[in-house]
C-alpha cells in the first residue's frame, strides 16, 4: 500500500470534530499514516492540542490564521508561546494573509503585522510554518524576505500562485503544498505551475474538510451525516449500487462530479488520493512515484526537534 502524508488538514474543526475517530481510521486504513493539524485561532489550539494527544498520528500545529486576526486577544501572542512550550510536538500554523472575500474583511496592515510575528516565532523556534495566501502572494513574498530564509520550512498551503514565483519562494525554504483546490485552476497553468516546483518541495494536502476535490462522485469518500448533503444525495454516494438506482429513476439527477455538490459539502482526509491523482497526472509521473517523494520530503520537513516523527 501507498504511504501518504496529508500535510495540512484541520480535524479539530467543529463540523467533524465528533467524527475523527472514524475519519481518522478511515484514512488510515488507506495508507495515509500521517495528519499536520492546524489551528487557526486561542479558540481551537487547545483541541488540536488534544487531539495530538490521543492519537499519534496527529501532528500539531498552533497559528493564529489571518480571518481570526481581528478577534484575538491582548495575549494571544504569548498564549501561542505557552502552548509551543507545553507543546514541543507542535508546528506553526495555520498563518498568513487574505485579500480574497473572506480576507477583506480584516484590516490588512494588522494580518501583515500578525503574520510577521508568529514567522519570526517560527524562526526563533525552528520549527516549520504552514502558511495560507490568498491573492496576496506579492506582499508574502516580500514579508518572507524581510523575515528570512527559513531553513526549518514553510508550507505554501494549497498553493495556487504564479509559476513564475516558484523560485522566488522556493530559495527562502519554501515547500508546496497542493489540495482539491488546485483543480479551480485552469489545467495548463495548474501543469505549468506544477512543473515548476521541485520534486522535493512539493506537499499533498486535503485542508479536510474545505476543500473537495472536484473529482467523480464514485472516487470520493464523504463525512457520514454531512448535513449539506440531502438525503437523494447521500443515497447516491452511499454505493454505486445507489449510483445506478438513482440513474435508472431519475437521469436527470445524477450526480457525476463533485462540482455538482453543494458548495459547503465536507472534504475527508481520505481524498488526498484524489489529489495524488490529479497532481500525478498533471506532472505525467506515478501515482507511486508522487506518493512516495511527497511522503519523505513531508516526513523530512515534519523531523524537526521535538516532533512526534523523531520519537520512539
Amino acid at each position: 500500500m501507498m504511504k501518504l502524508f496529508d500535510a495540512h488538514c484541520h480535524l479539530q474543526d467543529p463540523r467533524i470534530i465528533n467524527k475523527t475517530p472514524e475519519l481518522i481510521k478511515t484514512a488510515q486504513d488507506s495508507g495515509v499514516l500521517h495528519f499536520a493539524v492546524n489551528g487557526v485561532s486561542e479558540q481551537d489550539w487547545f483541541s488540536v492540542k488534544q487531539l495530538s494527544v490521543t492519537y499519534p498520528s496527529v501532528l500539531p500545529s498552533f497559528g493564529l490564521h489571518p480571518w481570526y486576526v481581528a478577534e484575538r486577544s491582548p495575549n494571544w501572542l504569548k498564549t501561542l508561546k505557552e502552548y509551543f512550550d507545553s507543546t514541543p510536538s507542535a508546528a506553526v500554523g495555520e498563518i498568513g494573509l487574505d485579500k480574497g472575500s473572506q480576507g477583506k474583511k480584516i484590516d490588512f496592515s494588522q494580518q501583515v503585522e500578525v503574520l510577521r510575528k508568529q514567522l519570526e516565532l517560527a524562526k526563533e523556534l525552528n520549527k516549520p510554518a504552514s502558511v495560507h495566501c490568498v491573492r496576496a502572494y506579492g506582499d508574502l513574498l516580500e514579508l518572507m524576505k524581510s523575515v528570512g530564509p527559513f531553513p526549518a520550512g514553510v508550507v505554501l498551503h494549497s498553493y495556487l500562485g504564479s509559476a513564475e514565483m516558484v523560485p522566488e519562494f522556493s530559495k527562502l525554504g519554501a515547500y508546496f503544498s497542493f489540495s482539491g483546490f488546485l483543480m479551480s485552476l485552469k489545467a495548463n497553468k495548474a501543469k505549468k505551475m506544477l512543473k515548476m516546483v521541485s520534486s522535493d518541495r512539493m506537499l499533498l494536502e486535503t485542508d479536510a474538510p474545505d476543500a473537495l476535490p472536484k473529482s467523480n462522485i464514485d472516487s470520493l469518500f464523504f463525512v457520514e451525516g454531512d448535513t449539506s448533503l440531502d438525503n437523494e444525495v447521500h443515497g447516491q454516494t452511499s454505493t454505486s449500487s445507489s449510483t445506478s438506482d438513482s440513474s435508472a429513476a431519475n437521469p436527470s439527477q445524477v450526480l457525476t462530479d463533485a462540482s455538482m455538490l453543494p458548495k459547503d459539502t465536507l472534504n475527508h482526509p481520505a481524498n488526498i488520493h484524489n489529489v495524488l491523482d490529479y497532481v500525478a497526472s498533471m506532472l505525467e509521473i506515478t501515482k507511486e512515484e508522487l506518493a512516495e517523494l511527497s511522503y519523505q520530503n513531508a516526513v523530512r520537513l515534519f523531523s524537526y526537534e521535538g516532533s512526534k516523527l523523531l520519537q520512539k
